[in-house]
């Protein structure tokens, strides 16, 4: 009897289990129904907002493309710029937006860059150029056919016409696995829009996007012979005084610096060098080794610096500002000319403060920008300039500047280190030439260092 009643309540017990167990996964499948609509929604959201966007940039576009007066060319920039913002958030929101839209994404920030530099020019020289508004008008026509074909495909989605696809799915796709047969996905369609995309203008301007920066070749090499991969090899090797064998190709590099890289270990840690293939020059050399508890001090590692930068052929080199970081010190130096900082040719080593060696070294700013320069004579006298600067401020220290604009352009100004009444520190450039207020940077200093921003 007993033995009838104990098998009675295991087949209960057993059956109470798989009820849970069934309801559990039946919960569990709900929570991912439930999960999976709340992607798509996001998803189809995303879409909607990013053709709405669109249609508003391209709105905007075709607006300041018609704006005479400088008060309103500044407006409608700003209303672009924020327009394209709000464009960049929704593509951010894709799952695959850092790799299949790329064409989308580079459109996008370069019309909001645009219309910064626009409303920049337009304080100071008026209204837009008849070039500039033929690029507005342009950049328009793209806009729109963008605007369009996204909204063909937000209407897809809707219709389930298209299918969203989720972060595994796009994740999938992206690494060439199989797609189910017969299946159209928002991404894969995206790829279709990104292999449409309209032509783009060629805007040349004072921009991080400007056609003309695409091309720049480094100043200091100009007219330096080619070397080969062995004889950069050497490079190398003399560069951080040690034996070639020792060093083994890490990669080939494109770009403005073409050249190549070579690693090796030795003294604790891992070095890689880049040399350029103009010349045979060592770009940057970083070593991995990490620095001990700090025996020298943030001035001894400055002059070692120096020295080691000496020693290289880099001369009339001035300290601007340094940080330190887990015992390593990194100093930023520009060059100097007739008295006048140049801050575009700009050089970072980094010294190790528990032996007081050079652990990294980076000369791309120097050998994009370095050369020659004629500088202009200031029209605005310095007594000018300073009254420029807010009268509630102490002028610290004076200097004459060069300073690069966002598009790799350079203006000469006169720099003034001022300081609050609490304290802070801020550098104002004031253009020698036009007396314009050209730019305000914050000093954030402590015991570690100096960060400008």
């Amino acid at each position: 009897m007993k033995t009838r009643r104990a098998r009675v309540l295991s087949a209960s017990y057993v059956a109470a289990a798989f009820l849970v167990t069934g309801g559990f996964a039946i919960q569990g499948h709900a929570q991912a129904a439930n999960y999976q609509n709340t992607l798509n929604n996001v998803y189809q959201h995303a879409f909607t907002e990013l053709a709405t966007a669109m249609s508003e940039v391209n709105t905007s576009l075709q607006k300041l493309s018609y704006a005479s007066s400088p008060t309103l060319v500044s407006s409608l920039c700003t209303e672009l710029f924020g327009k394209t913002t709000a464009a960049q958030m929704a593509l951010g929101e894709l799952p695959y937006s850092n790799v299949e839209l790329e064409q989308t994404a580079t459109f996008i920030a370069k019309v909001g860059d645009y219309a910064v530099a626009l409303s920049r020019n337009a304080a100071i020289n008026g209204a837009c150029s008849d070039e500039e508004r033929q690029n507005l008008q342009n950049l328009a026509g793209a806009a729109s056919s963008l605007s369009q074909m996204l909204e063909d495909l937000s209407s897809d989605i809707y219709r389930n016409v298209v299918t969203i696809d989720d972060l595994n799915q796009a994740k999938a796709r992206l690494t060439a696995a199989t797609e189910q047969a017969g299946e159209v996905t928002a991404g894969s369609s995206y790829q279709n829009i990104e292999s449409e995309f309209p032509e783009l203008p060629t805007l040349v301007y004072d921009g991080p996007f400007s056609e003309h920066l695409s091309n720049r070749a480094p100043k200091l090499l100009e007219g330096n012979e080619d070397v080969t991969q062995e004889q950069a090899l050497d490079a190398a090797a003399k560069f951080l005084g040690v034996k070639r064998d020792i060093l083994a190709l890490s990669n080939t590099l494109e770009g403005n610096l073409p050249g190549w890289g070579f690693s090796a270990t030795f003294e604790g840690g891992e070095v890689y060098v880049e040399v350029a293939r103009k010349g045979g020059v060592v770009v940057q050399m970083i070593n991995s080794r990490p620095a001990g508890e700090a025996a020298f001090s943030a001035e001894e590692a400055t002059q070692e610096g120096l020295a080691f930068l000496q020693a290289h052929g880099y001369e009339n080199l001035v300290p601007t500002y340094y940080i330190s970081k887990a015992n390593l010190l990194t100093i930023n130096l520009a060059a100097v000319q007739d008295g006048v900082i140049l801050y575009p040719d700009l050089i970072k080593v980094s010294v190790a403060l528990d032996t007081c060696r050079v652990m990294g070294f980076d000369a791309r700013g120097y050998l994009m920008n370095h050369t020659q320069r004629t500088l202009p004579q200031p029209t605005v006298s310095q007594e000018e300039a300073q009254g420029k600067v807010d009268g509630s401020l102490e002028v610290l220290s004076y200097q004459l500047a060069l300073i690069p604009t966002s598009g790799e352009y350079e203006i000469l100004c006169h720099e003034f280190k001022c300081q609050t009444e609490d304290g802070r520190h801020y550098l104002f450039y004031i253009n020698v030439e036009t007396g314009n207020e050209e730019r305000i940077l914050l000093l954030l200093e402590d015991e570690s260092g100096t960060l400008v921003i």
